[in-house]
Parts: structure tokens; C-alpha cells; sequence
């Protein structure tokens, strides 16, 4: 093709999805979803292969990708006509756990012709099940909240009314799950017009002729990305700290093979799935097989079936990287971001100039609910907290993000106590939480929820209150996570799985992990010791302990 047109095609049909991106946020009602921005959007051509893929969440990286043709398989794309759309959550089709729901709707030309399929999947504050937020330490799947087949919520342009009532009635957070839902279907009609005004444009023949094309071209871009990889076999272990119900460490293995074939990820040797909340479902590992091998290659390769062609994954199905029904799987992001950190440690020895040290690497959940004083509705609040990246050869970790797969933003204290009857008391980085080293990890996170007039159920769904990451070549691990219940004089810790019932005046402590560190602490550069402790980063006393850096 004429590569000035094959780029400008390329680009529009990106932007498709990004447009749905930006209806999607600006129309939401959840400060999860329109500030936090916790949710993707994507395109399929009619073979049901990738075609672009909004920049959003990396976590959801492939779990489109695997749930979108299988749902839309199982419903019948005869059944489906313009104007509809299909509701879906069942993580045992290809999903993830049960709050990500996803809306499919065809896109069909002026022509009668089938184009393709719009996505998006975002995740909703409640979708029912024991807990306000719909997470905590459930025993099974049917405990997490509504499951959702294929069904259709929209048809001819209208939403299904009867569908809706059903979803809704399950949902303690009605008005608010309704407007999302609403931005859901308004964010599919603007990828549904933005590709048909763009086929009119040029033409369907030109455009089906440019996917073909741009899958061909990044997958040639991604085999030359693996070239630049070492060849080989390279492997590695790690802990979840505990499943929740038990102290036992849930244990994660990857090998990791890389070759011209592109990159297989074995986890044989992963401990069984649990009745515990720390499945994670087929398309949770497989988000994470691609996003590692989507930061190691060049960052300008498209994500579409073309760089799904490299990416390679045996996970035994029955296991905690692969579960079976009806292994509970609303903590399964919780094992899926910590593989992420197992395969870059496998990866540290053969490349370790481009690996960074242990995370944060857990989710790190907050959610919570009861009756809103003020309203007398009941009402659900979800989030997830930052914490300290790992260090990198030449850099530090930064404080308090986001990491690996989880590009998450932060819910401003103004906005959410606008809109939920809580206060935040107390946010701030943690002074020493880093792990020390030549470089050093980023700074935790601590966020106090008050509740000053009424009763909540508090649920937290997190780990790394036992170990903290690790260093590498010499780094110390970042400190530990911890959980507490009313610091102060009559502070009790809490554990990283857990639900509580709180009183009006209760004060939940959430305090996330620092990152590991980078080389020896020893040859840290004493200006940067120095900065570090002029900012409130690192204690005096510590810099000279750890770093043998004194300061008057």
C-alpha cells in the first residue's frame, strides 16, 4: 500500500477507539471510571482479530483480545443487527473477574455489511455479591456478584429494558451503575460512527485491505522487536503473600523461552487454584505474558493480533494462573499484576539494564459502602491505591504510581469526598518505605478513610504485608504494606484480605509498599542521599545506616 495512506488509516482506526475512550470518561458517573479511568476500548475486524486498541489499561492488554470473539461466538454474530449490543462478565469465557463488564456491539456499514466489532470493558464500583464493592475473601465465584453471559442490552438503538432492571436489581449502587452503563453504550456509538464515517471516506475494500496490512506490519515489527532479545530459556519463582483464608504463600513459576517463534510463558509448577480469592482466570495471565513483552520491544508497535501472534502461554488449566469454576476470581488481578514482577525477575539476568526491580505489584484494593447519611441511599466506592516502582539500572522507582499493567490515575481527595460521605484524613508518601540501593525504589503510599457519621462495611483486597519487593544485584527490598484500624492508641492491624465492619468515627489506615532497590546502597551517589533526605524521602538516621551517608 501507499504508506502515506496505510499511516493515516492506521491512525484513524486508533482513534476510533480513543474517541470511544474519551466518550466513555466524560459520560461515566463513577470516579472510578471518569477520573480513574479504569477501563479500555478496542476494535475487531469481522474475523474477530484485534485492530487497535485505545491507550488505557495495560492489565486488559490480550483479556479483550480473549474475551471478546469467544463471547461473541457463544451469542451468534447472526443474532446480533445494527444498533445492538451485548452485555458481558462471565470470566470463564475469556473474562476477568466480575466487576470488568464488557459491551460488543457490531459495526455495520450503509451497505448491510459487517465491518467489525466495537469494545469496551470497564470496571464498576458494584455489581452485587457480599461486599460493597463486590471484593473480598469469598470462597466461591457465585459469592462475588452478578454473572453475566452474553445477553443483550441494546437492541435497534434502545436499551432492553427488562435486561436492564435484572442487572440493576442486583447492584447496591443503582443511579450510578446506571450511568455507567448508559457511557458504555454511548462510548460503542461514537467508535460505531467514527468507522463508518471513515469507510464512506475511502471505502470498505481500502479499509479491510489496510487491517490486513497492519496486522502483516506489526507483526513483522514485533518478530524484529524479539530479535533483540536474548535467545534462551530463563525462569523464576514468587509468592503471593497468603490467599486470605490461610497463612499458606500461593506460589507462582514462569519459564520464560525466547526464540523465533516468539516468547512462551510456562507456568507449570504454579500452586492449584484456591477457594480463596487468588485465581487468576486465563485471560488475567495472558494480559500479563503481553504486557511484558510489549515493554521490552519497541514501544511504537501497534497492539492488535499481529503482536498477539508472538505471544505464547501454557498455563494448567486447574491452577491459580488458570482457574476452574467455581474458583472465586475477584482477587485474581492480585496474583496477575505479581506475575508480572516473577517474569521481569526471570528476565533480570539476561537483560538486566532494561528489568526493573520488585514492585509494587498487587492491585491494592479499597472498597466500601453502606447507607449514605445524607441521602439515605446506599452507595459503593472502589479504588486502588499507588505504591513504589522498582528501581532500574541508571534511575530510580518513582513514588506512589501505578504499577506494571495497572495505569490507573488518582482519585482526588476533593472529588471523592464531593461525592461519597467519607473524609480522607491523612496522604502522604512514607518516609523510608523505599528499598535502598545504588538506586533506589519509590516511596509507598498511606491514605486514612473516615467515616465520621455512619456504618461501613471496609473491605481490603491487597497483599505485601508480609514481604516487601525485592532488590536486585545488591538493592533491599521497599517495606512491607500494612493495614491498620484506628492508628493511634487503640490501632489494630488488619489483614491484606479482609472485611470489617466499621462504627461511625472508625479510621482505616491504608499503607502500600515502597519499591525494591538497584545495587549496592552503598554507591549511591551521597548529593542524591542528601536530596532524598532534605525532601522528606529518607530519614537522617537512615541515610546513615543504610546508605553510610551522614548528614548534619
Amino acid at each position: 500500500m501507499d504508506p502515506i495512506k496505510f499511516e493515516v488509516i492506521r491512525n484513524a482506526l486508533l482513534e476510533a477507539t480513543e474517541e470511544m475512550a474519551i466518550t466513555l470518561r466524560r459520560s461515566a458517573y463513577s470516579v472510578n471510571i471518569k477520573t480513574r479511568t479504569d477501563f479500555s476500548c478496542a476494535f475487531f475486524d469481522r474475523d474477530l482479530r484485534t485492530v487497535a486498541q485505545a491507550t488505557g489499561q495495560p492489565v486488559h492488554l490480550g483479556s479483550l483480545a480473549q474475551f471478546v470473539p469467544r463471547a461473541i461466538r457463544q451469542f451468534g454474530p447472526e443474532n446480533l443487527a445494527v444498533g445492538d449490543a451485548i452485555l458481558c462478565n462471565d470470566p470463564y469465557l475469556g473474562g476477568v473477574h466480575l466487576n470488568d463488564i464488557t459491551l460488543i456491539s457490531p459495526v455495520y456499514l450503509s451497505s448491510g455489511e459487517l465491518l467489525g466489532y466495537v469494545a469496551n470493558l470497564a470496571h464498576h464500583v458494584d455489581v452485587g455479591g457480599g461486599a460493597p464493592g463486590s471484593i473480598g475473601a469469598f470462597r466461591e465465584v457465585f459469592q462475588e456478584g452478578i454473572i453475566v453471559p452474553p445477553v443483550k442490552l441494546v437492541r435497534a438503538g434502545k436499551i432492553v429494558p427488562d435486561i436492564f432492571r435484572l442487572v440493576l436489581a442486583q447492584i447496591r449502587s443503582k443511579r450510578e451503575t446506571a450511568g455507567d452503563f448508559r457511557a458504555q453504550i454511548a462510548a460503542n456509538a461514537t467508535g460505531v460512527r467514527r468507522l463508518c464515517a471513515l469507510v464512506e471516506r475511502l471505502g470498505a475494500g481500502v479499509v479491510r485491505q489496510s487491517i490486513d496490512e497492519l496486522l502483516s506490519y506489526t507483526e513483522r515489527r514485533a518478530r524484529a522487536g524479539l530479535r533483540t532479545l536474548p535467545f534462551g530459556v530463563f525462569r523464576a519463582e514468587g509468592w503471593v503473600d497468603n490467599d486470605g483464608y490461610s497463612d499458606q504463600p500461593v506460589r507462582l513459576v514462569v519459564s520464560v523461552s525466547v526464540n523465533d517463534d516468539g516468547v512462551l510463558y510456562d507456568f507449570t509448577g504454579s500452586d492449584p487454584q484456591r477457594r480463596a480469592p487468588v485465581n487468576s482466570t486465563y485471560a488475567m495471565t495472558f494480559a500479563a505474558c503481553a504486557y511484558v513483552l510489549k515493554c521490552l520491544i519497541d514501544p511504537d508497535v501497534p497492539v492488535n493480533d499481529g503482536f498477539y501472534r508472538t505471544v505464547h502461554m501454557h498455563a494448567p488449566a486447574g491452577t491459580v494462573v488458570n482457574c476452574t469454576p467455581p474458583a472465586p476470581v475477584v482477587g485474581g488481578w492480585e496474583t496477575q499484576t505479581r506475575l508480572t514482577d516473577v517474569i521481569f525477575k526471570a528476565l533480570a539476568q539476561a537483560i538486566p539494564e532494561r528489568v526493573p526491580a520488585g514492585t509494587k505489584a498487587m492491585m491494592a484494593q479499597v472498597a466500601f459502602g453502606g447507607t449514605d447519611p445524607h441521602s439515605g441511599e446506599l452507595y459503593a466506592y472502589y479504588e486502588a491505591i499507588a505504591g513504589g516502582y522498582g528501581a532500574r539500572a541508571g534511575k530510580d522507582g518513582p513514588d506512589a504510581v501505578q504499577a506494571h499493567g495497572q495505569n490507573t490515575e488518582n482519585a482526588p481527595i476533593e472529588q471523592s469526598e464531593n461525592n461519597y460521605p467519607f473524609r480522607i484524613a491523612r496522604y502522604e508518601l512514607i518516609e523510608d518505605s523505599d528499598g535502598a540501593g545504588k538506586f533506589r525504589g519509590g516511596l509507598g503510599l498511606r491514605r486514612d478513610y473516615c467515616f465520621p457519621d455512619h456504618e461501613v462495611s471496609f473491605t481490603i483486597l491487597s497483599d505485601r504485608d508480609r514481604w516487601g519487593p525485592h532488590g536486585l544485584f545488591g538493592g533491599l527490598p521497599g517495606l512491607k504494606a500494612s493495614y491498620i484500624l484506628n492508628p493511634g492508641r487503640h490501632a489494630r492491624p488488619l489483614g491484606s484480605k479482609t472485611t470489617v465492619q466499621l462504627m461511625a468515627g472508625d479510621v482505616v489506615s491504608f499503607r502500600s509498599c515502597g519499591g525494591g532497590g538497584y545495587g549496592d546502597p552503598h554507591e549511591r551517589d551521597p548529593q542524591l542521599v542528601r536530596r532524598d533526605v532534605r525532601e522528606g524521602k529518607v530519614s537522617a538516621e537512615r541515610a546513615k545506616a543504610v546508605y553510610g551517608v551522614s548528614i548534619e
